[in-house]
């Protein structure tokens, strides 16, 4: 193929761009151990390349079928997974979450105390389903590292520590108070583990067999796990911690991991290990109105719902946030129902469309969809925070200006 190609309308040797920008920017300054990244335009894919090291300590280089911890890009294939339900009558999106979860009638929003002795106010309102697909719930994180509530999550290891199941986080949930009263603000938050619980409420199934048989087995996809066979660890990517200087040390040794343990918490937050060939067939899926290869998994009308922006009066992030972290930039981008979804492309600092959507991962994950242009990028590594650098802005800009007709 000639450097100067022409793919789906993406120029080859403008999205060569991509990878001398993540050689020079950030492999060899030492800043990421690894990348690999994957341009798709009108179904096709453009542009795909593996740099650096999955595993630094065992100088292995990053490959196309390397596993990675996907983190909370596991929340959209969630989200899809409850809305399946959705579109067969067996929940509405204002429905009260009590319904489902008696245990959640009374729940109250917080006021003053340290855990366990707090002082809480009534909700002006139930909370809905809908409250936990766009994170309105009140919930939060124990990483947010900002109030009482999230320090009780702590205490509690809310956020995955050892012996948690999704039937004891909801029981711990219904004794917290909320951060704020549903529907008020938007929160990063648990909200996803909870959909993740009341999927496996209504479909009778465990949410590893139900995104086995819904999602994973229509689509093709072979290689996404909650818990990485043993004949495959050999693939599973190293995890890296930010350390200041533009350094990092090593986080989760893949031979070593929970990733790699059977264990009870099936997390629709944040659970999934995958490569990059599954997760292109789930957001292809998505591009395509529902459906990849024959097989589809959601209708495109509800597709089109998910995709609208579900904050209160159109509004984006900034506005009607409490918290300062998610895993998209705020200014310009809204949420609907298991995505952020770009409402003003100037306002986002960023080229792209309105209406594009994705979201990422704690390890530095991301993937977009821009339906205006039929693009999707997909970029995998491994670094904890996601909010170490601007990698991911900087590959939209490098990617949109290779779009030529």
């Amino acid at each position: 193929m000639s450097d100067s190609a022409v793919i789906a309308g993406m120029h080859t040797e403008r999205l060569n761009r991509i990878a001398t920008h993540i050689d020079q920017a950030y492999i060899q300054t030492g800043k990421l151990p690894g990348a690999l990244t994957l341009v798709a335009r009108r179904g096709e894919i453009c542009w795909l390349q593996a740099q650096g090291l999955m595993d630094v300590e065992r100088n292995k280089p990053v490959q196309r079928d390397t596993l990675f911890r996907v983190y909370s890009m596991t929340k959209p294939m969630t989200s899809i997974a409850l809305m399946q339900l959705y579109e067969q009558g067996r929940l509405l999106l204002d429905d009260p979450v009590h319904k489902y979860i008696p245990a959640w009638r009374n729940l109250r929003v917080y006021k003053a105390g340290v855990h366990p002795q707090f002082m809480t106010t009534p909700t002006e309102r139930p909370m809905t389903i809908r409250d936990l697909l766009t994170h309105q719930s009140g919930l939060t994180y124990g990483f947010m590292n900002r109030t009482n509530v999230d320090a009780a999550y702590r205490e509690l290891k809310l956020d995955g520590g050892a012996g948690l199941t999704l039937e004891r986080l909801v029981d711990e949930l219904s004794r917290l108070p909320l951060e704020f009263s549903p529907g008020t603000a938007w929160n990063y938050s648990v909200s996803t583990d909870v959909v993740g619980y009341l999927v496996q409420l209504l479909s009778g199934l465990s949410l590893k067999d139900y995104f086995s048989e819904h999602i994973f087995k229509p689509l093709g996809m072979r290689d996404t796990f909650f818990t990485v066979p043993a004949d495959k660890i050999e693939r599973f990517a190293a995890c890296y911690q930010y350390q200041s200087g533009d350094k990092f040390s090593l986080q989760d040794d893949p031979e070593q991991s929970s990733f790699t343990r059977k264990h009870g918490y099936l997390s629709g937050g944040g659970g999934l290990v995958s490569t990059v060939d599954d997760y292109y067939r789930f957001a292809q899926a998505l591009a395509s109105g529902g459906e990849y290869q024959g097989a589809r998994i959601i209708g495109r009308k509800t597709l089109e719902f998910m995709r609208l922006n579900h904050l209160p009066d159109n509004q984006d992030l900034p506005a009607v946030s409490v918290g300062a972290f998610s895993e998209t930039p705020y200014e310009g981008s809204g949420f609907g129902l298991g995505f952020s979804v770009k409402t003003d492309v100037a306002k986002s600092h960023t080229n792209g469309s309105v209406g594009e959507f994705g979201w990422g991962g704690m390890a530095s994950t991301n993937f977009f969809i821009d339906p205006v242009e039929d693009l999707m990028m997909i970029f995998m590594t491994q670094l904890v925070p996601s909010s170490s650098y601007q990698i991911r802005q900087e590959l939209r800009a490098i990617i949109n200006g290779a779009i030529v007709d």
